[in-house]
């Protein structure tokens, strides 16, 4: 059997069904014993469970509790159109002063859930039906939303009212339902009596209107302040009553814990200035530290409570969630903040037996000293070692001990693993076990632990000292220290090359063979280490100590090698690179000028025998087209160097083509070049090679060297590229170079490929196959720069439109006419939705059974396709929303069409939403053009709104 609330939907739904006329006309639901009867039955099922509101909201909708409440206030007697706020309650009748009471607190209690979040529920594959009764249902929700909210301020007037009453109520039973539904002269007036009914006390009235009153208050106060005063005061008096009568005596319950927030969150709010209340309360000393900025002191507070443990989890985390959107906003002081607070959290967490959030993962994804520092002053701060439970102890020793095994970085392992708390809490055959491994991870290193107390008095060997200063030297970043060790190390022994201990520092070899040549180990050994950190450092992103170490190492080379001085200085170089675009050129800053200078200089360097690493040549080039150094790369780049280095060349080819566009025809040479360059990257050398039967076969090798560079060093600086132009430019390129293909189908297009030569002399030559990997590589990595341009979107559309996958294809067509207006509210411009692209979406649709989207977008067309439109709406296979997209159709050719279809087929509700749509005023053939380009514009509007929401 159905539960009770379940009945009272099916009674309303079966009452409230509309009927149809003999001319097929929909009417309202009639009058009738059968339609009263059935809304009888859902009174009683609501009086049999007394008319309970939190029952009641959790099961129904907010549609059909409405209707349900009008109709208790119908058949109590309410006259309808009466406004509840004139009406006098003492001078009701108990029973229809009930039922005013019932929907006025209903009213505001739905406004005040209607403010909550909802999690939205992931929808499911589209269904037409469903997805129609769920859009339904969402307006109506929202009709009566908007009308409860404009009588918000009466309803409340109403409750006002009833706290002044001071008598008992009394609320409909089924059995004053059955002797209202009697005839009148069979009732004898006993539904008017003051003991009809089930008997509400004025104390649970007044206790159930305090706190609906005090919730919509409190609502309110998100814009007045004040009113958080007038909440406060209803809280309070809710409390009273339930401490007076208790709260198992209410026939309707009250959340308790709610109501304690709610109390607390008010006391915070409407603080007094009263020092000494505020001191106690850390509610409101987090309130004020919050709204003051005063964020030390924030953190203090959640130190402390890590001791105490009286925050509860879910406000911690709010204030959290807070910080970390004032961060999001641009306040960058606030991540440390943020930090701070999020390991407080943790810390009490882990003393707690819960989980870990993800968020203290991120943040120590990438763990610095400092971070270490301030955890470890947490964890100590947070345990009172003393008084501690042993679950509480082995919670952070089990915490300590997975932070250790997950960081890879030696020196923060040793911080934590040498600090006071973790010997403490480990005990010395867990803290070898650890040790061990640690050592699996990294044969070379022995952590520095505490020794076993039974060794203290054994005097450290020469090959311990050793093993700690290697130890020591593997983890300092420090170049002094790193000069100091060195030293030491060979005043104990002279046969060992030290610059050997870690196979993590690796030099290029091009590098090696200089650095190995020096004669004496000492500087030989310190070379190679400075510049094998500086390396590493360079390469995880520490710009500041990768700085630090070819400081060093540059100071200690001029001294004794030119070479190697014009080595540090080329690396000095690309560190500096690295740094400007990682932090000021990452926001839009332009370079000083001392930079470039720099680059250009190492571009036009003529130093003979100096060993040159190829990326850094390569990084220069993408610097200076990065930053528009177009003029330099065209005209003043020395030839010589053009004709040397493929970086450069390419770099010049790329810069005049650009710095051309848009132009003449006769103007792009350099295009052409560039084209030719590019294709012979792209062409692969064929090879006869004879077989073992004796005949020839032909072997293709896919990495070619017949062009300046390898393909794949090609996509390697592209993706080094960051100027929308350069890359629209190369993209546009390879995009015209796959599209050359003879046996292409479906064309790619793309901004300025007009630009290119529309043919190859030797088709055959060219890796076709490769080109079209490579044109998906480089639109998702231009998509990485910026996901917003549109043409790109356009590319990546083609691209999976091309491959047949047309959902994917939909989504980005969809997404390109979105970014460029508005999410659809101004106009796509022409450029963006051609006829062409247009086309591939009415192709899309079609192959996706959505044969209603094609005929929609048949309208889109400069010249509307009738043929394809018609031919689509002949189809009664489609999985799209059909009929519900007819009002998205303005061309009344297509409505009429659509109009005979229904008839001939006998749909004659799918024809009267036909007719529906082609009588809107706004359509008549009549009227001016503009009112008819208006109404298409706006059904445009709606129908690519609602595409982007079924495929984004």
């Amino acid at each position: 059997d159905p539960p009770p609330v379940q009945l009272i939907v099916q009674f309303l739904e079966q009452a409230s069904k509309p009927s149809v006329n003999e001319q097929n006309q929909v009417q309202p639901p009639p009058d009738n014993k059968r339609n009263r009867i059935l809304k009888l039955l859902a009174l009683k099922v609501a009086a049999h469970l007394k008319w309970d509101l939190d029952i009641l909201e959790k099961s129904l909708s907010v549609p059909v509790l409405n209707m349900l409440l009008n109709e208790l206030l119908c058949i109590s007697k309410v006259p309808p159109g009466t406004k509840h706020v004139d009406v006098d309650l003492s001078s009701l009748p108990p029973t229809t002063a009930m039922a005013i009471l019932l929907y006025n607190r209903w009213a505001i209690r739905t406004i005040v859930q209607s403010s909550f979040p909802v999690k939205q529920v992931k929808p499911g594959p589209p269904q037409l039906n469903v997805m129609n009764q769920m859009q339904q249902e969402k307006e109506l929700t929202e009709n009566i939303l908007k009308v409860l909210k404009e009588q918000a301020a009466d309803s409340i007037l109403v409750l006002e009212g009833a706290l002044k009453l001071n008598k008992d109520l009394y609320v409909h039973t089924i059995r004053t339902l059955d002797l209202l539904a009697m005839e009148p002269g069979m009732v004898n007036g006993e539904t008017e009596s003051s003991t009809a009914g089930l008997k509400i006390s004025a104390e649970e009235i007044q206790c159930q209107v305090c706190y609906d009153l005090g919730a919509i208050y409190f609502q309110q106060g998100s814009t007045n302040a004040a009113v958080h005063e007038k909440a406060k005061e209803k809280f309070f008096k809710t409390k009273e009553l339930i401490a007076k009568n208790g709260s198992s005596s209410l026939h309707f319950t009250i959340d308790e814990e709610r109501l304690a927030g709610y109390c607390q969150a008010c006391e915070v709010l409407t603080s007094s200035s009263d020092d000494a209340s505020q001191q106690a309360n850390p509610y409101s000393r987090i309130h004020s530290c919050m709204k003051s900025g005063n964020y030390q002191d924030l953190v203090k507070i959640f130190l402390e409570d890590n001791l105490t443990l009286s925050l509860p989890e879910q406000f911690r985390q709010s204030v959290l969630r807070e910080l970390f959107q004032k961060a999001q906003q641009g306040n960058d002081a606030l991540d440390e903040v943020c930090l701070k607070v999020c390991v407080c959290n943790t810390v009490c967490d882990v003393l707690q037996g819960r989980t870990i959030d993800i968020q203290f993962c991120q943040l120590f994804l990438k763990p610095s000293k400092e971070k270490i520092d301030f955890l470890l002053e947490v964890c100590s701060g947070s345990i009172d070692l003393e008084n501690a439970s042993e679950a509480v102890k082995r919670r952070m020793a089990a915490f300590l001990k997975n932070l250790c095994l997950g960081m890879e970085d030696l020196q923060f392992v040793f911080m934590i693993s040498s600090h006071e708390l973790f010997i403490k809490l480990l005990e010395d055959d867990e803290r070898k076990l650890l040790i061990d491994q640690m050592r699996k991870r990294s044969p070379r290193v022995n952590l520095c632990t505490k020794p076993v107390t039974s060794f203290y008095d054994i005097p450290a060997s020469a090959s311990v000292n050793i093993g700690q200063l290697e130890h020591q030297l593997i983890l300092s970043v420090d170049p002094w220290r790193i000069r100091q060790i060195l030293i030491e190390l060979h005043g104990m022994t002279s046969e060992r090359q030290f610059w050997t201990i870690s196979n993590k520092w690796e030099v290029p070899n091009v590098y090696g063979n200089v650095i190995l040549g020096i004669k004496d180990s000492l500087t030989r050994d310190l070379v190679y280490i400075l510049m094998a950190k500086g390396l590493h450092c360079c390469a995880i992103k520490d710009f500041v100590h990768a700085k630090q170490l070819f400081a060093a190492c540059l100071e200690l080379v001029t001294e004794f090698s030119p070479k190697l001085r014009q080595v540090m200085l080329n690396e000095v170089l690309l560190l500096d690179i690295y740094t400007h675009e990682a932090g000021a050129g990452a926001s839009g800053e332009r370079p000083p000028s001392d930079l470039i200078s720099r680059v250009r200089g190492y571009l036009e360097m003529r130093v003979p025998d100096i060993p040159l690493r190829q990326v850094i040549a390569e990084e220069c080039v993408a610097f200076l087209l990065n930053w528009c150094e177009n003029e330099y790369l065209t005209m003043q780049v020395p030839l010589p160097l053009v004709q040397t280095n493929p970086y450069v060349k390419l770099g010049q080819l790329l810069a005049a083509t650009c710095k051309e566009l848009p132009g003449p025809k006769e103007s792009r040479r350099t295009a052409k070049d560039l084209w030719e360059v590019v294709v012979q990257i792209c062409s692969v050398s064929n090879q006869h090679k004879r077989g073992n039967d004796g005949r020839v076969s032909l072997i293709k090798h896919r990495e070619s060297t017949l062009g300046i560079m390898y393909r794949s060093e090609l996509l390697s600086f592209i993706k080094k590229l960051r100027e929308p132009l350069v890359l629209t430019t190369i993209l546009s390129l390879f995009v015209k170079l796959h599209n050359v293909r003879e046996d292409i189908v479906n064309d790619i297009a793309a901004e300025h490929i007009s630009i290119w030569p529309s043919s190859i002399p030797n088709l055959q030559s060219v890796d076709f196959e490769a080109v079209a990997i490579t044109v998906k590589e480089l639109v998702s990595y231009a998509l990485t720069i910026n996901a917003n341009n549109h043409f790109w979107l356009i590319i990546q559309a083609d691209i999976y439109f091309a491959t047949n996958q047309y959902s994917a294809a939909l989504h980005y067509y969809l997404q390109a006419g979105a970014v460029c207006s508005d999410f659809f509210n101004k106009m796509v411009p022409p450029d963006v939705y051609t006829d062409q692209v247009i086309k591939r979406m009415i192709k899309c649709c079609s192959l996706l059974n959505c044969h209603t989207q094609v005929a929609i977008l048949c309208q889109f067309l400069r010249e509307v396709d009738y043929k394809t439109a018609f031919k689509a709406l002949q189809e009664q296979n489609s999985h799209d929303a059909m009929d519900s997209y007819y009002e998205y159709i303005w061309d009344v050719t297509i409505l009429e069409y659509l109009t005979y279809l229904h008839h001939k087929r006998g749909e004659t509700d799918k024809r009267q939403i036909a007719i529906k749509a082609i009588g809107q005023t706004e359509l008549n053939a009549s009227n001016p053009e503009e009112v008819l380009q208006l109404a298409a514009q706006r059904r445009k509007k709606k129908f690519l709104q609602a595409m982007a929401k079924l495929y984004f």
